[in-house]
C-alpha cells in the first residue's frame, strides 16, 4: 500500500513542463481546476444573490444585469489571480515577460478600458439611468439601457444610438430628468408695430392660461414677456413648463398653433420681413420712356 501511494506521488507531482521557471506537475493542474471551479461556482451563487436582491428593490433588468456582469467579471478576475499563485506562478514576472506586448495591446485597449470604467462610474453614481431624458451632443436622446462598455438610447425619430459610456462621463451632459422631469419650452412670435401692444400681451396671457391646463406643471407658473424690438416687429415670448421633456415637440406645436389662432381671432397681425425700395426719379423716368 506503501508502495502505491509513493507511486500515486510521485506521479502527482512530477513535472510536465514549466511556466515563468515554476514546474507544472499534476497536482498543480488539478489544485488550479479546483479553483477555478469554485471561482465559478462562487460567480454563480452571488449572481443570484444580487438578481434577487436587486429584484426586490424594484431595480430594471438592464441594471440588474449589468451588476451582475460586474460580479461575475470581478470574481473571474479574483479567482485566476489565485489559481495562477495556487500553481506558484510569479506574476510579476509573467507581467514583465509581456511587458512589450502589452504596451502596443494597452493602446488598442485604452478605449475599452476607458468605457468598461465609465461603465461602473455611471453604476455608482447614478446620475443617468434608464428612462432619463438627455441631449448628448445636441441629439436629444431617452436612455433605454447602461451597459458595461456602451448604452443604448434612442431618438425622437425613433433612432437607437449606442453611446460609449466614456463620452457620458468625459462630455458635458444635459440631463432634463435629473432632478425632477420638469421642462420648459418657449414660443416666440413678432407683431406688427401698429399693434395693440396690451391688446397683444392679454390675448398671449390668455393662450398661456389655456394651453397650462393641458399641459403646464401647476408648481411653475406661465410667463409672457417682451424680448425685444426687431427691424419689422414686436417680439414676444410666452414660456410654460410642462412635466414631459420627452413630449417637448408635440407640446410646444400645440403651443405655437394656439397663439396663431388667438392672434387671427384678435384681427392682430404677426409681422413679417418687409423691404423698402428707392428707385431715383431720373432713372425711373428713363426707365418709362425706354419701355413706351
Amino acid at each position: 500500500m506503501t508502495d502505491f501511494l509513493e507511486i500515486v506521488r510521485a506521479i502527482l507531482h512530477t513535472e510536465l513542463f514549466k511556466v515563468s521557471n515554476t514546474s507544472i506537475t499534476p497536482f498543480t493542474l488539478a489544485s488550479v481546476t479546483v479553483v477555478i471551479v469554485a471561482t465559478f461556482w462562487v460567480s454563480r451563487a452571488l449572481r443570484k444573490t444580487a438578481d434577487r436582491l436587486l429584484t426586490w428593490k424594484g431595480e430594471r433588468p438592464a441594471f440588474i444585469g449589468t451588476v451582475k456582469g460586474l460580479i461575475h467579471y470581478s470574481v473571474l478576475l479574483t479567482g485566476f489571480g489565485i489559481a495562477l499563485s495556487t500553481a506558484g506562478i510569479d506574476l510579476t514576472a509573467l507581467f514583465a515577460a509581456g511587458a512589450i506586448i502589452s504596451v502596443g495591446f494597452g493602446f488598442a485597449m485604452q478605449s475599452i478600458a476607458q468605457n468598461f470604467v465609465a461603465g461602473v462610474i455611471l453604476l455608482a453614481e447614478r446620475t443617468i439611468k434608464p428612462g432619463d431624458v438627455l441631449e448628448v451632443e445636441g441629439t436629444v436622446v431617452k436612455v433605454l439601457e447602461i451597459g458595461i462598455r456602451s448604452s443604448i438610447a434612442r431618438t425622437r425619430d425613433g433612432e437607437d444610438l449606442i453611446i460609449p459610456n466614456a463620452t457620458l462621463i468625459q462630455t458635458t451632459v444635459k440631463n432634463f430628468t435629473f432632478a425632477d422631469s420638469t421642462y420648459r419650452i418657449r414660443a416666440s412670435v413678432g407683431v406688427t408695430y401698429d399693434s395693440d401692444m396690451a391688446r397683444v400681451k392679454q390675448a398671449l396671457v390668455e393662450v398661456s392660461h389655456d394651453f397650462s391646463a393641458r399641459w403646464a406643471v401647476k408648481e411653475h407658473f406661465s410667463q409672457v414677456i417682451l424680448t425685444g424690438f426687431g427691424d419689422n416687429s414686436v417680439n414676444w415670448e410666452v414660456s410654460i413648463w410642462i412635466s414631459d421633456p420627452w413630449g417637448a415637440r408635440p407640446a410646444l406645436s400645440d403651443l405655437h398653433e394656439a397663439i396663431w389662432w388667438k392672434l387671427k381671432t384678435e384681427r392682430i397681425v404677426i409681422a413679417f420681413p418687409q423691404l423698402d425700395v428707392h428707385l431715383d426719379d431720373a432713372a425711373l423716368g428713363a426707365l418709362r420712356a425706354r419701355i413706351a
